[in-house]
């Protein structure tokens, strides 16, 4: 029987992640670590751009894969304008959008250039699927309080979609288009997604401020406060955005991103880090009661993934707390890869048409 062998890239801010799938059936998965000293040498993220393709190409040398087998690649999507959830080709316009910057600029933008080139190169598919700004939202969703300020959907997607259809097929026997759930991604970022019938109709902005707090993320903040601290004169505007990403939450509060390195330290009597884990845990249970107000408390699940739903202390804080409004459900790490390559093969195989963008 033909191969039929899809490339899987998945770049984040310190690592790349590369895979290959056979027909959807993983061939080899590998995360390329890189340290800040490595990336520092770079002028801004654009400029890795040949740095990271060559890593991945020797990891695909290395588990002797060659370019010319290659039947697609797929990126996990980047910073686009708001879309519905699917399958999309990357084409010029994607890109523009990616490296203009205008929606954000994150590493996965190029592992969607990076993707786009070989497919261009080999003449195959390249492809995306269900990018982070995936926008299924109700109208009532975008409200935010401010005329000026609309919420807006930038969130873990292709986790929530991914981990939503696998509960769908293997625990509640049903079909995703005709599930209401509430889905919890908790990872350095935390997205709690309200899922009605194959669309995710409302979430917390996980990439920039809004919901639970979480290791390096602060969540929604006191509002007033916040500006006051803005006009204080303490601080920079990077400053303060650093404060709301990348030193918030766990950071701001225990100085550690880590789950594991918290529940070291409460196993060792540490009361203030058991206090700040249990308050990270009582405010995800508190957005996850909001997703069910929105589903008129009708919700066949609550699933949580990520690589925090290893945690067993954090898990049993959030399950007893919201165990009343579903049965909960555990699928621990990231679905993302997996996703990625089902997308492919669905797309190589008729079973699902591409979305123009």
């Amino acid at each position: 029987m033909e191969k039929e062998l899809a490339m899987v890239i998945n770049l984040g801010s310190t690592s790349s992640k590369v895979g290959v799938y056979d027909a959807g059936k993983e061939v080899f998965k590998t995360s390329v670590p890189h340290d800040q000293a490595e990336l520092s040498a770079f002028s801004d993220i654009w400029a890795q751009q040949d740095f990271r393709k060559r890593k991945i190409m020797h990891e695909m040398s290395a588990h002797g894969i060659q370019k010319k087998d290659l039947s697609a690649v797929v990126s996990r999507g980047g910073n686009i304008r708001p879309v519905p959830g699917g399958i999309y080709v990357i084409d010029i316009k994607m890109l523009a959008d990616i490296r203009g910057g205008k929606y954000g600029v994150h590493p996965t933008g190029l592992g969607v250039t990076i993707a786009f080139e070989l497919g261009k190169e080999l003449g195959i598919p390249a492809l995306t699927r269900d990018p982070p700004v995936t926008d299924e939202f109700w109208e009532l969703s975008r409200y935010s309080g401010i005329k000026e300020l609309p919420r807006v959907s930038s969130f873990h997607a292709l986790s929530q979609k991914a981990t939503a259809k696998k509960a769908c097929a293997n625990v509640l026997g049903k079909a995703y288009e005709e599930a209401n759930l509430i889905v919890a991604h908790l990872g350095g970022g935390i997205s709690v997604g309200t899922h009605f019938k194959g669309r995710i109709v409302d979430v917390n902005n996980a990439l920039d401020g809004e919901g639970p707090f979480s290791p390096e993320r602060a969540g929604t903040v006191p509002a007033g406060d916040l500006v006051r601290m803005c006009f204080s004169g303490k601080y920079t505007e990077k400053e303060i955005i650093k404060k709301l990403k990348g030193e918030g939450g766990l950071m701001s509060y225990l100085g550690t991103n880590s789950g594991i390195e918290v529940e070291r330290r409460i196993a060792e009597g540490d009361t203030l880090a058991r206090e700040v884990y249990e308050a990270m845990a009582y405010r995800i249970s508190k957005e996850i009661g909001a997703a069910a107000a929105n589903l008129e408390g009708k919700v066949d699940a609550v699933i949580m993934t990520g690589s925090l739903a290893y945690s067993k202390t954090l898990v049993a804080e959030i399950t007893k707390r919201v165990s009343f409004i579903a049965r909960v459900i555990l699928d621990p790490g990231e679905n993302e890869m997996q996703a990625l390559a089902d997308g492919a093969h669905r797309y190589l195989t008729g079973a699902e048409a591409a979305r123009e963008y």
